[in-house]
Order: structure tokens, then sequence, then C-alpha cells
């Protein structure tokens, strides 16, 4: 019997660390393309209406996935998913270099965007699976890798291109990292005997608790997506920073969103839920409105770095609600939260650049500021 019990702890530990691994290949795929985004817009020639156009792809790709990744993880179960997700994420990310037009560049954001909420579908179900094994948060630890590979996501391909290396290459070298890390753990993620499942699955639409926290989500989605999409873009044409330097804003974010989660387990112990949620909506708004509003780059990355401190425990918080609603499976309430947050990342480039065409890109980034301090007023310890 003591036997079995250290084989089943050792089992989820390697679980546990495989999962982290997954969701810093999420974080790298995903930040990677930040830095993409300025050479995609000089290359195409679009403005920023265009531009915000084309950025819906990637959204789109991502909530139209989502609702059926729950019959897939039910099915083949979320290490496989995760696997293939990363795969293809993989091969996507190099072309995105590669579209010599703007449906091109559509094309292959909406099968990028699709693999990403795949993969991040299934690696928080697979997180909320390890956490239950562990009895306590640590949910946080999860999206704190994934806000490290955000780092090193975007700082890392800047850097490959700085010291040389053309941008397609630089992207086939992360891609082949990305390949490398989902092939690597993939034994040691748990397989789909150890998972919740359900006899039928169908997607419906969200309602009580798993609307409220999926509107949630979809402001502090669109608030991380506003700086994935546009941050770089900010940087270069309304900062003056050179290009190689534009994806330090959202590396600046990443940074401090990462040393947050990998202490918010202990935060969210302390201090509960409901106060990560309001002290956190308050804070990203600040650095929102610091960002936009103080014209020396300096403030910029501050205001950014704020944005990372204040979101950074507020969606573990939210999936851990809804991974744990009664009588639900997490591949059930999972799909609808996440299809909902996604949804932020969907309206968010498209809003953004519509606003910024009219009237500028600052006061459209400031508007996210504004949807930020709504959270935090309404936002109930009971959601």
């Amino acid at each position: 019997m003591e036997n079995a019990v250290i084989t089943d702890a050792g089992k989820t530990g390697a679980a546990r660390r495989a999962s982290l691994l997954i969701f810093l290949v999420c974080g790298i795929g995903l930040s990677s393309w930040a830095p993409m985004v300025p050479f995609a817009k000089v290359n195409l020639g679009l403005d920023d209406a265009a531009l915000g156009l084309v950025l819906l792809s990637l959204g789109a790709g991502a909530i139209l996935t989502m609702p059926f990744t729950g019959f897939l993880i039910n099915k083949f179960g979320s290490r496989r998913v995760m696997l293939v997700a990363a795969i293809v994420i993989a091969i996507t990310l190099p072309l995105l270099l590669l579209t010599s037009t703007a449906t091109q560049l559509a094309v292959a954001l909406f099968v990028f965007g699709a693999s990403i909420g795949s993969i991040d579908v299934a690696m928080n179900s697979h997180a909320v699976l390890v956490q239950d094994r562990y009895g306590r948060h640590i949910m946080s630890s999860f999206h704190g890798m994934f806000s490290l590979g955000g780092l090193l996501g975007s700082i890392g391909l800047g850097f490959l291109i700085k010291i040389g290396l053309s941008p397609t290459i630089a992207a086939v070298s992360i891609s082949a990292l990305l390949v490398l890390i989902a092939v690597s753990q993939y034994k040691n993620l748990f397989p789909k005997s150890e998972e919740k499942s359900v006899d039928s699955f169908s997607f419906s639409l969200p309602r009580g608790p798993v609307l409220a926290l999926g509107l949630m989500c979809f402001v502090f989605f669109l608030a991380e997506g506003a700086l994935l999409d546009w941050s770089a873009v900010f940087l270069q044409f309304n900062r003056n920073f050179e290009p190689s330097m534009a994806g330090l804003g959202y590396a600046v974010f990443s940074v401090a969103m990462a040393v947050m989660r990998l202490t918010g387990d202990k935060i969210v112990h302390q201090i509960g839920s409901s106060r990560v949620v309001l002290i956190g909506a308050l804070v990203s708004s600040a650095g929102y409105m610091l960002a936009v509003m103080v014209p020396w780059q300096g403030a910029a990355l501050i205001g950014f770095a704020l944005v990372g401190l204040g979101a950074a425990n507020v969606v573990p918080v939210f999936f851990t609600a809804a991974g744990n609603i009664p009588n639900i499976p997490a591949s059930v309430s999972l799909p609808a939260v996440t299809t909902l947050g996604y949804m932020g990342q969907l309206a968010g480039p498209a809003m953004i650049g519509f606003i910024a065409e009219a009237s500028s890109l600052p006061i459209a980034l400031g508007f996210v500021g504004v949807l930020l301090l709504i959270v935090a007023f309404t936002y109930k310890e009971k959601n």
C-alpha cells in the first residue's frame, strides 16, 4: 500500500511538471506572434483598421475551436489534444511570416488561433485534475509558466532577429523547441483513463456562474490580448521604439505576470479570490492609464508591467472556479468559460483597431482600462 501511495505521488508530481511545461509551450507559441505584428503591418501595408480585421482571425480560430475541444478531450484525453495542438502551433508559427496578402495572413492566424484555443482548454482541464490530486490551489503556478513563456517568446524572437537571424529562421527555431518539449513530456501527462468523462457531450449556452465567470474572463482576455496584438505597434509608432525592441512591452508584461503567478497560490490563500479580482482589476486599469497618458517610453513599460501584476492571478481564480462547479465536469465548464474569454480576444483587436482609426491607439487602449474598472466594482465572491 505504501509503495502504491509513493508511486501515485510520483505520477502526480511528473504530471504537474509536464503540465507546467505545456503551459510554457503555449506561452512561448502565442507570445512569439507579438514581435511579428509590426512586420506584418509594414510588409502588407495595413492601416490600424485593416490590421484589426486581420487580427480577428486569431480569436475566431480560438473561440470556434474551443467548444469542440471539450468533445475531443472527452473522446481522446487531454494529453493527445495538447500534443497535436502543440505540433500545429509549431508548424503554423513560421507561416505567419511567409504570407504575402492579408487573406493569407488571416487564414494562417485562424489555424494558429485554433491550435492555441485547443491547447488552452486541454491544458487547463488537465491542470484542474492535477490540482485536485494535490488538494490545494496550485493553478497560479501553471499560469505563471504560461507568462514565463510569454517572456521567452516575445523577447526570444526579437533577440534572435537582433543577432542576425532572419525572422523566418528565428520562428523555425522556436517551433523546433515547442515540438521537442511537447513530445518529451507527453508520457508524463495523465492518460484519458485518469480523467473525468461524460457519456455524451454537447456544448450549450453558458448560464449562471458559468456565464458570470465567462464574462469576467472576456474582459481580462481582452486586456491581455490587447497587449499581445497592439503593444508592439503602440511602442513602435506611438513611443518611437526600434522595431527590434517593440516586443519589449509584451515581455515586460509577461515578466510581471509570471512573477506574480509563481507566488499567486499563496496570495489567493491569504487574501481570498474576491480581493484578488478587485485589486488586480484596479492595478491593471491603472497600468493602462499610465501607459497611454504619460508620453514617456519608460511610463509605457511601467504601465504594461502594472497590467501584468494586476491581471496575473485573476484568470487562474476564474478557471479554478469553473473547473470545480458542482455536477459539471471540467471538460464541459472550462470550454464554455474559455470560449467566452477568448471572445474578448476575438472582439478586442477589431474594436481597438476601429477606435484607433477613429481617434488614436492610446485612446483605444485607455478604453480597455475603463472596462477593467467595471470588473473591479461588479465582481462578487459568489461568482
